[in-house]
């Protein structure tokens, strides 16, 4: 019999979700989920610590539909995608789940019985004007979404000349940065427990990776697209339940190694044939938070049904669960939602209410625990970072800005107006929020503001 992890409160997520580009992207390129490496760590100088409605918007763009997916940027182009819900389509119904052989319909799941439009959006990024939208597919949904996801929850990824965009069953398409659409591709259908996708492409030299676990795990595989026509490179079954991490590319003993978090397993694979490298015990909760590393050090989260933050030293073989590989475990403070990161010398983990733990990367050493945001807050944005500080971005549309290192200390608090559900780009200079109905660009010394409506 196979744990379940409690499935029945799954909120998980469609919301976010990806790592590793190889390509010479552009200092100011922020070209997938959580940036460069998928770490959430810009390196750039001089970005804004404040803004209001009022102040430091540069651009705001209205987006159709319902998306959590982030932002990307590469050159003058920002790209994101979205849901756009219709009306419903008699006798539509979502694919049926099972548990331990019963069938199962997740309380909150919605979505299935309505035709929806998934469509792919670039912007200016000087002027936010809107320069084109297409449709990648239409009709009615594999499966429902949680009634606070979105069917538009993987970000997308871009290699400078393609735009790859991932909607789980709906399939895998790339555009051309005018639009143009250069290839799409089916996976087959991916049961989610009626909650929707979440983790988002990965590229690696020539290929787009994608983690599809779905339900139960008897189906679930990693697949490598050749992100030139999209055939299939190589694809591996993986005996894992349903999860929506993104994988993350790390260079450990002299090779690559694509880790992918599980409840079952923790998995790390060659990325360019799919090969098994090594693997752990498995994180024995719903792996939603992507993973985080900076050099071999890998650490890996889950919030519900247990809390646990795993680090492993990537380059070893076989099974590491009980070897000197895995450096340390914590048990408490961490989220069902957000990701983790890396920022320095520190691995900063965060709960749903935004209360953060600060532990040492290397020894598992705590710094600090329970600091709290100024006010009542829940979050399911991932935090990112730049010129020593780290920013949470709550659901109210509050952005905490933190003093990142090993004491807590809010600098300030930033109010947008609008909640916020989708992690933020950090690009050229300017931050870019998506909040639920509209995109910001936030920057310093903006010109007189231009509101596109």
């Amino acid at each position: 019999m196979r744990a379940t992890f409690g499935r029945r409160g799954f909120l998980a997520v469609a919301l976010l979700g990806a790592p590793a580009v190889n390509a010479a992207e552009p200092v100011t390129a922020w070209p997938q989920w959580r940036g460069p490496g998928g770490q959430g760590v810009s390196v750039e100088t001089g970005l804004p610590l404040e803004w209001s409605p009022t102040l430091n918007i540069r651009w705001k763009t209205p987006i159709p539909g319902r998306g959590h997916s982030s932002p990307i940027v590469w050159g003058d182009r920002v790209f994101l995608t979205t849901a756009v819900e219709g009306d419903v389509v008699p006798g539509a119904k979502a694919v049926t789940h099972f548990i331990e052989g019963k069938e199962f319909v997740h309380p909150e799941g919605v979505g299935a019985d309505r035709r929806h439009a998934l469509k792919v959006l670039a912007v200016d990024r000087e002027s936010g004007r809107i320069l084109w939208e297409r449709t990648a597919w239409e009709g009615t949904p594999h499966d429902s979404r949680h009634k606070r996801g979105s069917f538009a929850s993987p970000t997308p990824v871009t290699d400078g000349h393609l735009v790859y965009a991932y909607f789980g069953s709906e399939g895998v398409y790339a555009y051309d940065f005018d639009g143009r659409p250069a290839w799409k591709a089916s996976l087959g259908g991916i049961g989610t427990m009626g909650v929707g996708v979440g983790t988002s492409p990965v590229l690696h030299r020539d290929l787009v990776i994608i983690q599809c676990d779905e339900d139960n795990g008897d189906k679930s595989f990693i697949v490598a697209l050749n992100r030139k026509t999209g055939r299939e490179a190589w694809r591996v079954a993986r005996r894992v339940q349903v999860s929506w991490a993104t994988p993350i590319v790390v260079t450990a003993s002299g090779r690559d190694e694509l880790i992918a978090s599980g409840a079952e397993a923790v998995i790390a694979y060659d990325p360019a044939t799919g090969k098994e490298l090594w693997r752990s015990k498995g994180l024995e909760s719903n792996a939603v938070p992507s993973p985080v590393a900076a050099g071999d050090i890998v650490v890996l989260s889950a919030g519900y049904p247990a809390k646990v933050a795993v680090a492993i030293r990537a380059g070893g073989s076989g099974d590491v669960s009980e070897t000197p590989r895995v450096l340390w475990k914590h048990t408490k403070g961490t989220a069902y939602v957000p990701s983790p990161i890396r920022y320095g010398d520190y691995v900063y983990l965060m709960t749903d209410k935004g209360i953060v733990t600060c532990v040492e990367a290397n020894s598992g050493e705590v710094k600090y625990e329970g600091g709290r945001p100024p006010v009542p807050a829940t979050f399911m944005a991932s935090p990112v970072a730049f010129e020593g500080r780290i920013l949470l971005f709550s659901e109210d549309g509050d952005t905490f800005v933190l003093k990142a290192g090993p004491s807590h200390e809010v600098i300030r608090t930033n109010p947008l107006g609008e909640p916020i559900h989708a992690t933020p780009a950090v690009a050229g200079g300017t931050i870019y929020i998506r909040g639920v109905d509209h995109l910001y660009a936030i920057g310093k010394a903006a010109p007189p503001r231009s509101k596109v409506e």
